[in-house]
């Protein structure tokens, strides 16, 4: 028996809309997951998650094993009981943090240092399975190598060789039956090797498929194509996981393809500089226009942001740096995009699937 087993309600083309059951409980797909890196969102609480509707929140294994430490959170139960938060969790591999940061990468594993104190720390595949296990998360992904884009040829080669023997590696050490692991495909945006590696990483075995390496620098017209090429080859019985994406033109597009989860920190960050996400795109509150604009950031958005404040409050609230107002914004971003995969999983759901695509990609494309 599967930790993770996808159940399909309905199918529009390659788009699809069904259940994703973990051990502990199931999610809804198409799903968006929002980032807590350090064990919240920012500025939200578990309280705001439950509002919001929010089934899945996706933690960072390079920021808890730094702090608290995996084993404090391990004391607590868990992320999700450390975090008091009733609803899923997945925690990436640290492997995005292995791409940012520039560490020394060999066979083996890689060596890093903290970004807290400079201490130096090392990371295998058999390590980051400890380590998620300790984390405690409803899923947890394999270390993977992710290279940025544009690389030549032969980084992807090696990245694509490493991450497919370090899956390899992590399916063995994995040890808790009551905790998804999750594959992920690398590749580039080269087609063949997007295909190889999905081939790869399915004949280890997984829970479910995360689709790594792309939205790292390409456009979204090169992404496209080397996500279908991975998807192609990719078990329908398993929930897919394209990583790292969260722009609403990508997000229509993907789950056009066949993707059933997302995570992204683009709503947050984005809320906390003044930007809110739209049906007619993304709104500037801060500018002087909205000064004395009594609307609602978006008047079809159903949130308690668009129901209570206006634009002026909350442009009158960045003014005067309140934190607040990066809070307000998180929270209908968020909540925005939730409608978002909601109105997909409907659009399936009736068929109308295309008609939805066009209208968003008319907007955010």
């Amino acid at each position: 028996m599967h930790p993770v087993r996808f159940d399909l309600t309905a199918a529009d083309g390659a788009a699809r809309t069904g259940v994703a059951h973990t051990a502990r409980g199931s999610y809804r797909t198409p799903c968006f997951m929002p980032v807590g890196t350090r064990g919240a969102i920012k500025y939200l609480s578990a309280d705001d998650y439950e509002r919001l509707g929010v089934e899945i929140v996706l933690g960072n294994t390079y920021h808890l094993m730094l702090r608290p430490g995996a084993e404090t959170i391990a004391h607590f139960g868990g992320l999700g009981k450390f975090a008091a938060w009733k609803g899923l969790t997945l925690t990436d591999s640290g492997g995005f943090q292995v791409f940012s940061l520039e560490p020394k990468v060999d066979d083996d594993g890689v060596t890093f240092k903290s970004t807290y104190d400079g201490s130096s720390h090392r990371f295998t595949p058999e390590i980051a399975v400890h380590t998620q296990e300790l984390l405690g998360a409803d899923i947890q992904m394999v270390l993977d190598v992710c290279a940025p884009l544009p690389s030549p040829p032969e980084v992807i080669r090696q990245a694509l060789e490493r991450t497919s023997a370090w899956a390899a590696r992590a399916k063995v050490a994995h040890r808790r039956p009551d905790q998804a692991l999750f594959g992920i495909v690398q590749g580039g945006i080269d087609e063949a090797m997007r295909v190889e590696s999905a081939q790869r990483t399915v004949e280890v075995g997984f829970d479910g498929y995360g689709i790594g390496g792309l939205s790292v620098g390409e456009t979204r017209h090169e992404m496209l194509p080397a996500l279908a090429a991975a998807l192609a080859h990719l078990p329908a019985d398993r929930p897919r996981y394209l990583m790292g994406v969260g722009d609403p033109a990508s997000l229509v597009e993907a789950v056009g393809l066949g993707v059933d989860q997302f995570d992204c920190v683009m709503q947050t960050r984005i809320g906390r500089h003044g930007t809110a996400m739209t049906s007619s795109g993304k709104l500037h509150v801060k500018n002087a226009k909205f000064a004395l604009s009594d609307e609602p950031l978006d008047s079809t958005c159903s949130c308690e942001v668009c129901a209570r404040h206006s634009r002026g409050y909350i442009r009158h609230l960045f003014q005067v740096g309140e934190p607040t107002a990066s809070r307000l914004l998180s929270l209908h971003n968020i909540a925005w995009t939730l409608q978002l995969m909601d109105s997909m999983r409907a659009a399936i759901a009736s068929g109308n699937f295309d008609v939805l695509r066009r209208e968003v990609l008319a907007v955010w494309g």
